[in-house]
């Protein structure tokens, strides 16, 4: 069994968006709604078939001599706030700190230069510390009308990051490191969603958040708790 990484789906320019990376891998481990917790050890790259081999319930994902990637199953429970109205998150978005200057423009997920990006551009809802954008996934995310499970966990990727980055100063770039997802329901193509993002709070280089996906109507349809961790400079 292999995985492999197309370009569409890059975060940085030349290696995965790591939530669709982390689904990618969770899928390999037989459990595509998780919840399943997956380490990033080293940027995934793209359009290599990338070994896996099984111990036990894990797995070890590896492109040649570098491991990339590990997953097994988890447990994922914490409280989740109530999200915000599809048009509250609009107003959100339109206060992304990185429509401008993103430092990840080609982000599948949150990136500004990716007609064929998901467009979610988290910003800091009204009066909550809270970051929130809206969703309506497409056809090319779809199959069979659906919203393909890899691309759920990409989309409550990047919403966790901004849920601290709304509300605190940046103190340099951030690259996923641990990332655990749980999918309840996939979306519909055309089905408006609202992402949400929050923070834990921050240990030195390492900052706790969650992502949660739900529906206009606040159905939680996938939930996930992510380690970011910041580049030394």
């Amino acid at each position: 069994m292999t995985v492999m990484i197309g370009h569409r789906f890059r975060g940085p320019d030349t290696s995965g968006n790591g939530g669709y990376s982390a689904g990618a891998v969770a899928a390999a481990l037989g459990s595509p709604c998780g919840p399943t917790e997956v380490t990033l050890l080293s940027p995934p790259p793209l359009d290599v078939a990338l070994a896996v081999a099984r111990d036990g319930d894990a797995i070890t994902v590896s492109h040649g001599a570098t491991t990339v990637a590990t997953a097994r199953p988890a447990s994922l429970r914490m409280a989740v706030p109530e999200p915000p109205s599809f048009a509250q998150a609009e107003r959100a978005a339109s206060g992304c700190p990185w429509l401008v200057d993103h430092p990840y423009p080609q982000c599948f997920v949150c990136g500004t230069e990716r007609p064929d990006g998901l467009h979610i551009f988290p910003g800091p809802v009204a009066g909550r510390r809270l970051a929130a954008a809206p969703w309506v996934p497409d056809a090319t995310v779809c199959h069979d009308g659906v919203v393909r499970s890899e691309i759920v966990w990409a989309s409550v990727d990047c919403p966790s990051l901004f849920g601290y980055g709304c509300f605190a100063s940046w103190d340099g770039l951030m690259l996923l490191g641990r990332f655990t997802a749980q999918v309840h329901r996939a979306p519909d193509q055309g089905e408006r969603c609202v992402l949400t993002g929050w923070s834990f709070g921050r240990d030195g280089r390492k900052y706790d958040t969650a992502a949660a996906l739900h529906t206009a109507d606040g159905e939680l349809l996938a939930l996930s708790r992510a380690l970011w961790i910041t580049l030394k400079k």
